[in-house]
């Protein structure tokens, strides 16, 4: 489960997000979901969440 498609993501789920700013570094942020925000069932470069926090990236990686 790499986090690009839809049906493998659900809210309470620990997952690994980039951010927008750090798309060109590469930088890893980890939570939890809170709220899926990308409606299609895949996508290329991940699907966009919120996180519990607040913050909102797309899923890089899929923790727990």
């Amino acid at each position: 489960m790499n986090g690009r498609t839809r049906s493998d993501i659900y809210p309470g789920l620990e997952v690994a997000i980039i951010l927008k700013k750090d798309q060109r570094s590469g930088k890893l942020t980890y939570g939890v979901v809170k709220d899926i925000l990308t409606s299609a069932p895949y996508h290329s470069r991940g699907i966009k969440v919120r996180l519990e926090d607040g913050q909102i990236g797309r899923v890089a990686q899929i923790e727990g």
